[in-house]
């Protein structure tokens, strides 16, 4: 390999045969050296060459910084993985909107979308992994969304929560609703057939929660444990017929001809950000974004969502 060239992250990936978001996360935390020419990142060939050296333990030729230079070079690696680069975890369509406006007023930030659960993403952000994520997380014991759940999950760390929208979580049935599937209990009719969320999902502690609350075994269910990863997947098996029930929010619902939407329960969805982070240029333009016209505008158009309290600090946990 020569280490005359430099290489995109994709070209690093297939080199080292990792993903993509493998590759990002090596350069910010600053394991594997890059550089930027206007938005696009590159890593020279030498500096991938000392990265794999030095992962097998083996010390490289590349000369020490000169002493004058270190400031420089922490600055530069500071900027880059700090200020140049944001991780968003969740899968609404809302982040989407939310990350074209961020990279509109932020051109030379380079974005990174992570479609994540709710529990995988806070403990995403536990680990450095991740700078805002989302959760709808229902805790049965408070009645309450998330912050119970931030307060576990983020043990030491103080966090803000930002309320983002609410939405309607129900179940997704075929159209006519032919198996009068209306309540949790419905589920374990022996003919009816669920398909499931992934664990970790908001949709699957819902369920889980439900479940609990009901006395209801979830090895009755039949289906229980087929799961799939997005509201979007669950829905569209069950506009297929490979399914009678699967629980998702409204919003999804409204794209399918053939389904109807049972509403079972209004959820809070949150932006969860660290503290110390909420005063950084990008987060308060982030909550400038929530709480303009043209943002809220553009996500209430959409349908499918309460936008009553999009930009509200929740509580700083």
């Amino acid at each position: 390999m020569s280490t005359d060239i430099s290489y995109t992250p994709e070209e690093i990936a297939k080199i080292l045969k990792i993903s993509k978001f493998t590759v990002y996360e090596l350069i910010k935390r600053g394991e594997l050296t890059a550089y930027r020419i206007g938005r696009k990142v590159r890593v020279e060939g030498a500096d991938l060459e000392a990265y794999k050296q030095k992962s097998k333990g083996l010390s490289t030729s590349t000369p020490p910084l000169d002493p004058s230079a270190i400031n420089e070079e922490l600055v530069h690696r500071h900027r880059l993985t700090s200020d140049e680069s944001l991780v968003i975890c969740g899968q609404d369509i809302v982040l989407d909107i939310l990350t074209r406006y961020l990279e509109k007023q932020f051109p030379q930030v380079h974005f990174l979308r992570r479609y994540i659960g709710s529990i995988d993403g806070l403990m995403a952000l536990y680990r450095g992994l991740a700078n805002v994520v989302t959760a709808h997380l229902w805790d049965s014991d408070t009645n309450e969304y998330n912050t119970p759940y931030v307060r576990r999950l983020m043990p030491g760390h103080q966090t803000c929560v930002i309320n983002l929208v609410y939405r309607m979580e129900g179940f997704y049935v075929a159209k006519g609703n032919p198996k009068n599937i209306t309540t949790w209990g419905d589920l374990v009719k022996p003919e009816v057939r669920y398909v499931n969320r992934e664990r970790g999902s908001g949709a699957r502690v819902l369920l889980d929660e439900q479940l609990r609350i009901s006395g209801i075994k979830r090895q009755d269910i039949l289906g229980y444990g087929e799961e799939e990863l997005t509201h979007l997947a669950v829905a569209s098996k069950v506009a297929r017929g490979e399914a009678d029930v699967g629980l998702g929010i409204e919003k999804v619902a409204m794209q399918f001809a053939n389904l109807d939407f049972i509403p079972l329960h209004k959820e809070r969805y949150d932006l969860v950000m660290r503290l110390e982070d909420v005063e950084r240029p990008h987060f308060q333009a982030l909550i400038s974004i929530l709480r303009s016209s043209a943002f809220r505008n553009e996500v209430q158009g959409i349908g499918g969502y309460d936008i009553s309290q999009m930009g509200e600090i929740i509580a700083e946990v």
